[in-house]
């Protein structure tokens, strides 16, 4: 078995990679939740949100290019702190946190085939979670050309919602809209942010991307300037078309969207909510997969994962044992509740991955791609505003 995985991702499939990951299935829910607290400026809660996420994103694009390695944050955190055990302790909860994650979407996406298809949804979760795993351990060039497709269906989805939200008669806030509620837009951008959270995923491919020191800040800014644009035009068409207050109340709010402009039910939005599943399901398991190589290197206890497939370049073991993991989460884990644990794991590491930037920054030394130090301070600040929000010890 090799111990180095296969440089093969170029710029395109990397941010496709990225952008896919962001855009998942939560676009289908979270805007109505958005338009609730912020109504008629939902779409500047998503550019806030944006904003506020955009210095980790800078401090992940340095970091990924002073230490490109697929274990990501752990490696970074190594490097800050001199700590191989917060490095494997963060780079265990990474894994966590995708594998969860991915437990839930792809309980939520069976959810979504059941109103297109009659399947049992326990052989759904399963048959499904299987074929996914395969073709993440078959390779990563098949795994992020499908995830592509995946990302080009989703956005084929979102556009025809735009002009279904564009084309309908406009509700009454939109033709006379209120002043600005900064308190609702805040609440608003708070929420909003977790739909930005997935760019982080890009560093832990850093092994297979060629020229790494050039491609991953690249990838990283462009996938999630494109995720804020896509975002904003999703939530302005929506808020023009439907009222707050049933967007508020509703768990399809872009469905409502396609009624208000084009009228019917809108099932096809299902059937591509569960394509944005199966890319988020999919890309979880890339990615906790690469960390757990990574670690491999850095852990006596997790060497066994530090091994690629000779031919197929891919981490095998790691990548079998992340999609049973998934499946096992999906058929019984109560993930409702451990996907709201996701996020303030992730706003944690975020603290420390920025923190880990400002002391290499102190220490000196170069990098292909440097940011101002004023870049991980926002950061960090940004990140733990967050995350005691998140926690609820910020009122």
């Amino acid at each position: 078995m090799a111990e180095h995985l296969k440089r093969r991702i170029g710029l395109g499939l990397l941010t496709a990679y990225g952008v896919g990951v962001m855009v998942g299935a939560g676009i289908y829910l979270l805007v109505g939740a958005v338009a609730g607290d912020a109504g008629i400026w939902a779409p500047l809660a998503f550019l806030l949100a944006g904003l506020v996420a955009a210095p980790t994103a800078l401090s992940y694009s340095e970091l990924s290019t002073r230490i490109p390695e697929a274990a990501g944050e752990a490696a970074f955190v190594y490097e800050g702190f001199n700590s191989q055990t917060l490095a494997v302790l963060v780079g265990l909860g990474i894994v966590a946190t995708g594998m969860i994650s991915a437990a839930a979407v792809l309980r939520g996406g069976v959810g979504y085939l059941l109103v297109v298809l009659e399947v049992p949804d326990l052989a759904a979760i399963i048959v499904l979670g299987a074929l996914l795993t395969a073709v993440a351990a078959w390779g990563v060039m098949e795994s992020l050309s499908l995830a592509a497709l995946f990302t080009v269906i989703e956005l084929i989805g979102l556009g025809l919602v735009v002009w279904a939200g564009m084309s309908a008669p406009p509700v009454s806030d939109w033709q006379a809209p209120p002043e600005i509620a900064w308190a609702g837009v805040s609440a608003g951008a708070v929420l909003a942010f977790f739909a930005f959270i997935g760019f982080e995923d890009i560093v832990n491919m850093a092994e297979e991307v060629s020229k790494p020191e050039r491609t991953m800040p690249r990838a990283i800014l462009i996938a999630l300037g494109v995720t804020t644009l896509i975002y904003a035009l999703v939530t302005l068409a929506t808020v023009r078309a439907v009222p707050q207050g049933v967007l508020a109340l509703s768990d399809k709010p872009l469905a409502l969207v396609w009624q208000a402009g084009r009228g019917g039910e809108g099932r096809f939005l299902a059937a591509i909510a569960v394509f944005a599943a199966l890319n988020g399901v999919l890309a979880q398991i890339v990615m906790a997969s690469r960390v757990l190589f990574g670690l491999g290197k850095r852990s006596a206890g997790l060497r066994v994962f530090h091994h690629a497939h000779p031919r197929r370049g891919t981490p095998v073991l790691a990548t079998v044992l992340v999609g049973a993991c998934v499946i096992a989460g999906a058929l019984a884990l109560p993930v409702a509740v451990l996907a709201e644990a996701t996020a303030s794991i992730l706003l944690a590491v975020f603290v420390i991955v920025n923190l880990a930037l400002i002391l290499l920054k102190r220490r000196g030394g170069e990098a292909p791609f440097r940011v101002p130090m004023a870049v991980p301070v926002a950061g960090f600040v940004l990140s733990g505003g967050a995350l005691a929000l998140n926690l609820g010890v910020w009122p």
